[in-house]
């Protein structure tokens, strides 16, 4: 069965970077200073002001934002901020992005400001070797995170290691594929100790989808849909991240649309995924990641296989019956 996204005609990503006070005109420092292979793209797209930056003499106030002690005890002090914000169509990803993300990254290097993303709700991770956008795009270089929360009526039994499947509290959800024009991805009623594994397992799920979407926007620039498989078979290529390099086996996963946003109403937290348009226009805002169909097991017998999918492969002749649909 195919599940048909809706592709939004433009799409706008914002970077904010918080900072004590601003010494330099942020507008005119982007075609001085953001160089590397983004600079161009950088500047083209703010000469066609499809590429803002924005600076306001005040300080920013966070939503939804997860930060640690530090870092919030830092944004207090803040008293400006700079807004980095791009408008551009799907097929221009992930370069549109790549370039505003370069820009926000250079303006608080500059500044010694505290570089936010919004859609993920955390600050830019970063290190001193790595202060500039990476020249090459990858999912996990902080494109996403992921909001784990437990069923409000949980009634959880205590922690026993060998016990994994006594419970179907958790429910993790994605941060960041909407940035791509993709429904953010949830996995929900697995054990509380599976939460590394369905984490990872979406991850993998998160690689593949993205992956296959950039290849679709870019071949059908002007596409206002796009089918894809309810049944999604993640290759090796999408695991190796998790494995230290090591080709895994692959492994089918069952997607399921829930535009209701039922999934993401009854967490906590997870209301802040909401996107737009509301429920009922059209588009999927959520996709379901399950086993895929004739998996007779339970949801953490699948997580459980799909994890070992990797170890398996390297000391069992026929690892695929563990994962077989």
């Amino acid at each position: 069965m195919k599940i048909m996204l809706t592709l939004p005609s433009t799409l706008t990503t914002t970077f904010v970077v918080a900072m004590e006070h601003l010494s330099f005109d942020a507008e005119s420092f982007v075609p001085w200073r953001v160089g590397g292979p983004h600079g161009r793209t950088a500047t083209v797209s703010l000469a066609s002001e499809s590429l803002r930056v924005t600076h306001h003499p005040s300080p920013w106030k966070p939503v939804g934002i997860d930060l640690p002690d530090t870092e919030r005890t830092r944004l207090r002090r803040m008293r400006q901020h700079v807004v980095v914000s791009s408008t551009a169509s799907p097929h221009e990803l992930p370069g549109s992005v790549q370039a505003a993300r370069a820009v926000a990254r250079a303006v608080a290097a500059e500044s010694a400001g505290l570089l936010i993303d919004p859609v993920i709700g955390g600050a830019v991770p970063g290190c001193e070797r790595c202060a500039a956008e990476p020249p090459n795009f990858r999912l996990d270089d902080g494109w996403l995170a992921w909001d784990t929360q437990v069923h409000d009526s949980a009634t959880c039994p205590p922690w026993d290691p060998a016990g994994t499947g006594t419970c179907a509290c958790l429910r993790v959800t994605s941060r960041g594929l909407r940035r791509f024009a993709l429904p953010e991805i949830t996995i929900d009623g697995a054990a509380c100790a599976h939460n590394l594994c369905a984490t990872n397992l979406l991850r993998a799920v998160a690689h593949r989808l993205v992956t296959d979407h950039l290849a679709f926007t870019s071949t059908h620039p002007h596409a206002a849909e796009r089918p894809l498989d309810d049944h999604l078979e993640i290759q090796p290529s999408d695991q190796s991240f998790l494995s230290g390099g090591v080709a895994g086996l692959p492994f089918g996963v069952r997607l399921t649309p829930c535009d209701d946003l039922d999934v993401l109403r009854q967490a906590g937290g997870v209301h802040r995924l909401k996107v737009a348009p509301t429920p009922g226009t059209g588009r999927i805002s959520c996709l379901r990641v399950g086993p895929p169909s004739g998996f007779t097991g339970s949801l953490n017998d699948w997580l459980c296989a799909t994890q070992g999918a990797t170890r398996t492969s390297l000391t069992s002749p026929t690892p695929a019956r563990a994962l077989a649909a």
